[in-house]
């Protein structure tokens, strides 16, 4: 008979509490974006830690621990989340003294049985485990947000409570906000002294991630102007509505890294601002949806038909519901394309590359919408040097 082998004890884990300000960013939007530009204000001031890219499963978070120095005077951390249970066990390992809760949308929500509830509960695990006299700082104007100051979401926490918003009354409140070259200013009443910022990224829905960085250097003691350079220096990821501007006023948006449908109703309100003659969405499936996969969609396709956008290409199994709602809502159905191969999609956009035309491309990670980038641009470069 085969021997069996004896199942190791679990090793118990020493929760790492440093001596100085830890902030964790969690959220179902936006976390990598508020996290660098926490990082951009903080660095201006004092040597500051920070999780690389948007790495924030356990095993980066464990890493954190040895990376840590005592020379880095604030640490900013992204805490990811997939399961319940993460974001307690993310704490265990580095707890908090400040928690960072952008929002709560609908990515990994199939992980949640489509559920939002259950997913927003899952978040507020951070405030339950995070330093029980810490800050905690909250989006207004996300319904399930403005839920997180009752119990029993607090669990044992005693600590303040900071909010951040635009269309409800906060503590960090944005009023107006203008487009402004690649980028944005908007107005900030900072405890009731209104400040002026500016964000050199598209997408308004940046705002939110803005609002969050300022809440959380402002309740540090950062200066105002520092907050405000820091801000103005701050650089979008790769693949985060990185704009290619090409040949013949041809614009590339890509947001390839991750798809939800919060996110790319976000991004086709970039696309329809933007001053092109045309503009064509290119939206792939979104994965990890669940029993929210058909309705996700749909969403999105309905949105799309609202704005100010003139083609739509879909490619992949459940992105066919974007395009069958998009046309159900009254879109031009001769200018929805649903495309069964990339190859196809790719046959198809070529004939697309006119001057003056901006092309959004989007979909979830796994799907490499990357390679629809590369050709765009590829191909833009070939044309151009034909022309030359």
């Amino acid at each position: 008979m085969p021997v069996k082998k004896k199942r190791r004890a679990a090793v118990p884990v020493k929760t790492l509490i440093l001596d100085k300000p830890v902030i964790a960013v969690t959220g179902s939007a936006g976390k990598t974006t508020t996290k660098e530009m926490i990082y951009s204000i903080l660095s201006l001031r004092m040597p500051t830690y920070k999780s690389m890219y948007n790495k924030n499963f356990l095993g980066n978070t464990r890493a954190h621990t040895k990376r840590i120095r005592d020379e880095h005077k604030a640490a900013v951390l992204e805490y990811g989340i997939y399961r319940s249970g993460h974001l307690r066990q993310h704490c265990k390992i580095i707890q908090p003294s400040m928690g960072v809760i952008t929002n709560i949308g609908t990515a990994h929500i199939g992980n949640f049985g489509g559920d939002a509830k259950q997913l927003a509960l899952a978040k507020t695990e951070l405030i339950r485990h995070m330093k029980p006299t810490g800050t905690v700082f909250l989006n207004r104007d996300c319904p399930y947000s403005r839920e997180f100051v009752q119990q029993p979401y607090l669990g044992s926490f005693t600590g303040k409570i900071v909010t951040f918003g635009k269309e409800q009354e906060a503590d960090y409140k944005a009023g107006r906000t203008k487009i402004e070259g690649n980028g944005f200013r908007f107005e900030c009443s900072l405890r009731g002294e209104k400040e002026s910022f500016f964000v050199p990224i598209p997408g308004e829905h940046n705002l939110y991630n803005a609002l969050a960085a300022i809440a959380v250097a402002h309740t540090m003691g950062i200066p105002v102007d520092d907050i405000r350079r820091g801000l103005s220096q701050f650089r979008g990821q790769r693949k985060r509505l990185t704009s290619y501007r090409l040949a013949n006023n041809i614009q590339v948006l890509d947001d390839t890294y991750s798809s939800n449908p919060d996110a790319a109703k976000a991004a086709i309100d970039v696309l329809s601002q933007v001053g092109h003659t045309t503009k064509i969405a290119v939206l792939a499936s979104m994965l990890e949806m669940g029993k929210y996969d058909v309705k996700g969609h749909e969403d999105v396709g309905i949105y799309l038909s609202q704005k100010n956008v003139d083609y739509l290409y879909t490619l992949g199994n459940s992105a066919r519901y974007i395009a069958r709602a998009a046309i159900r809502s009254g879109f031009p159905a001769n200018r929805v394309r649903h495309c069964l191969s990339k190859a196809g999609l790719h046959r198809r956009l070529a004939k697309q590359l006119k001057p003056d035309t901006a092309f959004l491309v989007k979909g979830s990670n796994r799907l490499k919408m990357g390679e629809t980038v590369q050709f765009l641009c590829r191909v833009t470069a070939n044309l151009g040097a034909r022309k030359g």
